[in-house]
């Protein structure tokens, strides 16, 4: 083993016993470029990250452009900084009327917890419903809402007042009462493995937080920022929430997040006691300049336009009698197979063919394919056969 990858194993904290431990020197547009000399095709976007692809120019001149003004000078909320001002109001602009104040974080996760706090502090209630098999991040409190027991148990005590739906369980929906803080639910179920719910379960759950002055918070970490084919998942189902998280895509490749709501809402966190929420590098400027880069690049290059096509694309060449299903909405795809075990072997074969995917948390059996918006359709062309190769080559 070279001295590097005993370096990352030795002083990296780990997620796993088995890292990829790719050891990537560049990477642009789709590519990944390893030291060894390797070239791989990223299909899935450094997960749901990179939906510019890596290094994207209008990125990087944004980056460049505020390097040579400043980088952190306070405390999140404290002082005027242009690039997190501009970016908060830009996505007012692209999001509905009532979601127009942003607080931003440094993550998921960190949305997730802000998210959550408001909601508890607006309401002045404390319980919490989420839904089986949600994944919203594995900070305390963002774990507390997750839907899966295995990755919960060994950290318990958790969160208190936490209550878990099923997932497009219309049937369950009137369990959220006059006691529900919040209704946090993803529009569009990502680790699950891109399960997708029907407009009326949604479209109900708005009318049942209406009722019962619960808010109603999406989680659009994972579908934000084009994934779906939409700027925003919720979009497809005509339903708008309270509160919004988002970040992974919003960045174009930088670390920020973000959670969106009225000003109403989000005044109650400024007293009461003062400073209710904070962070020291949260609408960091560096990150706020690209994320603004991003979203206009995302809308006026017409590049969630161009995603049905491509996404039709992806389900007119994806066939292969091992393939059980193939879920998903947009570029965001979960490719069902009939086992772990195969997944992993097709994950391991299409590495070898230079393509990158991985599987689900709480979806082992699929196959997870979301590949930067940006790819070309020339580019899905030359991928696909590689994957199906992949997948023949895993019944051996």
């Amino acid at each position: 083993m070279d001295p590097q990858r005993q370096n990352f194993l030795r002083h990296i904290g780990q997620t796993s016993d088995s890292p990829l431990m790719l050891d990537i020197e560049k990477a642009e547009g789709i590519y990944l470029y390893s030291k060894d000399g390797k070239i791989y095709r990223d299909m899935i976007s450094g997960i749901s990250v990179n939906n510019l692809g890596h290094r994207h120019p209008n990125v990087i001149k944004a980056i460049r452009e505020q390097l040579e003004k400043y980088l952190h000078v306070m405390v999140y909320g404290e002082y005027i900084q242009d690039p997190t001002v501009d970016l908060a109001r830009y996505l007012a602009s692209i999001l509905p009327e009532n979601l127009s104040t942003v607080y931003f974080v440094n993550s998921g996760s960190e949305a997730v917890e802000g998210a959550l706090k408001l909601a508890k502090r607006f309401t002045v209630r404390n319980e919490i419903i989420a839904f089986k098999n949600a994944y919203h991040g594995s900070t305390h409190g963002a774990l507390s809402v997750m839907g899966n027991e295995e990755f919960r148990n060994a950290f318990r005590p958790l969160v208190p007042g936490v209550r878990l739906l099923g997932f497009n369980r219309i049937d369950q929906v009137d369990k959220i009462s006059s006691e529900t803080a919040c209704v946090l639910i993803e529009p569009i179920q990502g680790e699950a493995g891109v399960q997708i719910p029907e407009k009326r379960f949604l479209q109900r759950l708005r009318e049942r937080c209406n009722e019962t002055g619960a808010l109603l918070i999406f989680d659009e970490v994972q579908t934000g920022f084009g994934r779906t084919g939409t700027y925003f998942a919720f979009e497809s189902f005509q339903v708008v929430p309270d509160i919004i998280t988002l970040a992974k895509g919003l960045g174009g490749g930088m670390p920020i997040g973000a959670f969106v709501t009225s000003n109403e809402i989000m005044s109650v966190l400024k007293s009461n006691p003062v400073l209710g929420h904070i962070t020291t590098f949260g609408g960091h400027p560096v990150s706020c300049a690209a994320a603004l880069a991003s979203a206009r690049t995302l809308k006026e290059d017409n590049i969630i336009e161009s995603i049905p096509a491509k996404e039709k694309l992806f389900r007119d060449l994806l066939k292969h009698k091992e393939i059980k299903s193939l879920r998903g909405k947009g570029l965001f795809f979960a490719m069902e197979m009939s086992s772990h075990e195969q997944v992993k072997r097709i994950v391991e074969n299409a590495l070898s063919r230079g393509i990158v995917f991985d599987w689900f948390l709480f979806c082992p059996e699929a196959i997870r394919i979301a590949p930067p918006l940006i790819i070309t359709e020339e580019q899905i062309v030359e991928a696909v056969p590689l994957i199906l190769e992949s997948i023949e080559e895993s019944r051996n």
